[in-house]
């Protein structure tokens, strides 16, 4: 008899950035953990930044980073690619250069065996490789729950630094990667995806935002983070909490991954992670009556290894590679306008 192929989706609940801890109650565990308290820790967790910096040097800090998931597609090789290109991200959306990773593996081996677990590794192997990093090792225990990602250590100049705070009511809001994946990975894991459409996710999470961070970079961007598992308005309400601003997006200028839209109408192909999104977002976002309700499920899609959300003056936004979905207001800090 012909054993079925083992699908990487099956074995656990929730899949890539979608099986976070829902940010409200993120938020309440954190609160009752002390803070460290160290004037060369830059960006610390109390602005829930994308990654940690701590200063060395005059003009150089350590950008530090940890990131890990369950599988997200059934092809183990894309699996590793994808977490990696995720983990790198922070570093990224921090205006950084990754320089160091390490591994960071929890897999059933007896179970699976080595012929899973090596192309995962080596897909986050390429992308490291692509980033222009190494892997110096890593740390692996027994699950049954495959979860494979990336502890990273990247560089960069405090005073061209990017995070999640500094942008300014006038400036326009860039996203550089289209949304959808969340969408996607749940109809794949639910067989209701085509094998090009699943690609075409595939290609986007596996896209580095090293060139989209060094437009920023360039641009004299003035906030930026990455747009994962607490979907766009998930993060773009950190980002305007941070900044004291408040934003306002244009749903028809979001973009998606062709074909992930017209999944929006499918319950069963919502993820229970951009269903929790939305929930949260609730008590922040207001949503003009003319938006089409798939794109309210956009902008709440759990997405993984997303875009930057870029705050730069709009006379500079022609140089990131991006649509400007919206813009920043002066507005009740955190809050949300989406029209």
């Amino acid at each position: 008899m012909e054993q079925r192929a083992i699908r990487l989706t099956e074995l656990s609940p929730g899949a890539g950035c979608g099986c976070k801890i829902a940010p409200d109650r993120l938020g309440e565990l954190l609160g009752s953990v002390p803070a460290s308290r160290d004037p060369d820790l830059l960006i610390g967790r109390e602005l829930a930044d994308d990654a940690a910096v701590y200063r060395i040097g005059p003009d150089q800090a350590i950008v530090h980073t940890a990131d890990f998931f369950t599988p997200i597609v059934d092809d183990p090789y894309d699996f590793g690619r994808i977490a990696a290109a995720n983990a790198l991200s922070d570093v990224y959306a921090m205006g950084g250069r990754p320089l160091l990773a390490l591994n960071l593996v929890a897999f059933p081996l007896d179970e699976l065996g080595p012929e899973i677990l090596e192309p995962i590794l080596a897909g986050g192997q390429a992308m490291v490789d692509e980033a222009g990093a190494v892997i110096g090792g890593g740390h692996s225990i027994e699950d049954r729950e495959p979860k494979y990602g990336l502890a990273v250590t990247g560089l960069v100049d405090p005073a061209r630094m990017l995070a999640n705070s500094g942008a300014r009511p006038g400036d326009v809001l860039v996203l550089t990667k289209p949304l959808g994946a969340g969408l996607v990975s749940t109809a794949a894991k639910r067989e209701r995806a085509g094998d090009g459409l699943i690609a075409r996710a595939v290609e986007v999470m596996t896209t580095l935002n090293a060139g989209a961070s060094a437009q920023a970079v360039a641009a004299g961007a003035s906030a930026a983070t990455d747009v994962t598992g607490f979907g766009l308005v998930g993060h773009a309400h950190e980002l305007a909490l941070a900044s004291g601003v408040s934003v306002r997006i244009d749903a028809a200028a979001v973009p998606s991954i062709d074909g992930a839209l017209e999944l929006a109408a499918d319950p069963d192909c919502i993820a229970g992670g951009t269903r929790r999104n939305a929930r949260h977002a609730a008590a922040f976002t207001s949503f003009a009556d003319s938006v089409d309700p798939a794109r309210e499920i956009l902008c709440a899609d759990a997405m993984t290894s997303g875009g930057l959300l870029i705050a730069v003056a709009a006379s500079r936004a022609h140089e990131i590679a991006g649509p400007v979905i919206g813009e920043v207001l002066g507005g009740a800090p955190g809050t949300i306008e989406v029209r």
